[in-house]
């Protein structure tokens, strides 16, 4: 018998050669995880299967999220992007008439953007045009669109603006008419539209007719559909982000003069965006390494190339986990390691990735639910983790998923990989406002859109401290 389980122990060390000490630092609750002392815990590296492939992703933008503007012309590894907005205004208050007057004389139209925040070389000059959305656009403002799409029609010319993003932290004094001050203000970006455009404000009335724009909401988007703002293709190498739903900073502001007996007086009347829907529409253009990456026919890719909303992700496949025995998992570590490359000083890597399962079929995605519970009121990122550490490794705790997967033969689901602004998964444990469970759950992950791209070691890398591996700590 003795000598049965010492032959029992020995050719668990020979199936498992790879279980020699591997000293790879355990940041994510090291000091639960027993020490590794290859007779009661032993510890073993999984080697994985990656893909780099076009993320189909669903988040659409809300209606207070911030909007993505700019264009970015030379990343060298990823390519180009062209990020363009889309919203409508309305007046602050229907039924009565804003103008002082109707005798007025316009003095000027101006468009101010909340700036929120900003991404790539904020230092190369960018150039914005500003269009009215004509009737015939598809364009609404009650619906939530996609990130990725076409881009909307566009009608007249209203303005321009050439400016560099570095630029728009800068405080600025505004004359405010109404009341008479000069005030200060930072983070907004100012466009002077045309003229005519306040005339054909100050013309609506408040009648239930085609030209009575200040009786409602609806007869005013009917007169004017809203604003485009695109970039220019031809400059810039960075996007802007701006708060479109911050009424104190993002509006259509028209200065004017009427005359009140023998005086003349400047005032404003004064359109915003805070009650409305928007779009922003993010094109992608693939080049370099990146586009090669996604256009080969590998299996498993010795480099991945993610990048942000809307853009890629990497899929992963354990296959040693289907004939790992069950075992008594302490820790089990995605490890994800950053790869230098060209210009990410400039276009630096996105601050949180995501891990998720997806079915065979590739059409639903889920959350790893027991290491990455949704009904709780707070996620907590510190224990899963994903995020970059100075190591230059995005590390993810999956304990729990490969305890099932072993143990209880839950599935070995492909694993995905990517950095989205919100992840639509579908989570088993979520328990909806009417006490509904299960269901589809928005989880933010990053702030902007197209903010960080980064390339990543994948399964077939050479190095293997740069492969992407999974670290497990376990005992028999």
């Amino acid at each position: 018998m003795s000598f049965s389980l010492s032959a029992l122990f020995f050719s668990s060390l020979f199936l498992f050669s790879s279980c020699s000490k591997i000293n790879e630092a355990t940041e994510l609750g090291g000091g639960l995880v027993p020490e590794v002392d290859n007779v009661k815990t032993f510890e073993t590296l999984f080697n994985t299967e990656t893909n780099n492939l076009l993320l189909n992703d669903s988040a659409r933008l809300g209606y207070a999220d911030p909007v993505a503007i700019g264009h970015i012309s030379s990343d060298p590894v990823f390519g180009q992007t062209t990020a363009n907005a889309y919203f409508s205004v309305s007046a602050t208050s229907y039924g009565t008439y804003p103008f002082t007057d109707r005798n007025v004389e316009i003095d000027s139209v101006v468009l101010s953007l909340g700036y929120a925040g900003s991404y790539g070389d904020v230092n190369a000059l960018q150039s914005v045009k500003v269009y009215e959305l004509p009737q015939s656009s598809t364009f609404t403002d009650d619906t939530l669109y996609k990130y990725k799409g076409t881009d909307f029609e566009t009608g007249n010319l209203l303005g321009s603006k050439s400016f560099a993003i570095n630029t728009l932290d800068d405080t600025i004094r505004v004359i405010n008419y109404a009341p008479r001050d000069t005030a200060k203000v930072g983070n907004v970006l100012r466009i002077q539209l045309d003229k005519n455009l306040g005339s054909r404000f100050a013309a609506l009335d408040t009648t239930n007719t085609a030209n009575g724009g200040f009786r409602n909401d609806s007869i005013f988007k009917r007169i004017f559909k809203g604003l485009a703002i695109k970039a220019d293709a031809g400059m810039g190498n960075g996007l802007a982000y701006f708060n479109l739903s911050d009424a104190a900073k993002t509006n259509v502001t028209v200065y004017y003069r009427a005359t009140r007996g023998t005086i003349k007086d400047t005032t404003q009347v004064v359109f915003t965006h805070s009650r409305n829907g928007q779009a922003n529409i993010i094109n992608r253009t693939a080049s370099g390494n990146y586009a090669t990456t996604l256009a080969n026919s590998v299996a498993n890719d010795e480099l991945l190339y993610i990048q942000s909303t809307p853009g890629s992700y990497a899929s992963i496949k354990i296959p040693s986990l289907d004939t790992f025995s069950n075992n008594v998992i302490h820790r089990a570590e995605l490890i994800v390691t950053k790869v230098t490359s060209t210009s990410e000083a400039v276009f630096t890597p996105p601050f949180q990735l995501f891990l998720d399962k997806i079915n065979s079929r590739g059409d639903s995605a889920f959350t790893l639910e027991k290491d990455f519970p949704s009904n709780t009121q707070t996620l907590n990122w510190q224990i899963f983790g994903g995020d970059l550490k100075k190591d230059g490794t995005y590390r993810f705790n999956i304990t729990r998923h490969v305890q099932d997967v072993i143990s209880r033969d839950t599935g070995n689901y492909t694993l995905r990989l990517y950095a989205p602004v919100k992840a639509l998964v579908y989570a088993v444990d979520y328990i909806d406002q009417l006490g509904n469970r299960g269901g589809i759950v928005p989880i933010p992950v990053n702030s902007f859109p197209a903010a960080g791209r980064v390339v990543v070691g994948g399964g077939a890398n050479a190095d293997p401290n740069v492969r992407m591996r999974l670290r497990v700590v376990y005992s028999k």
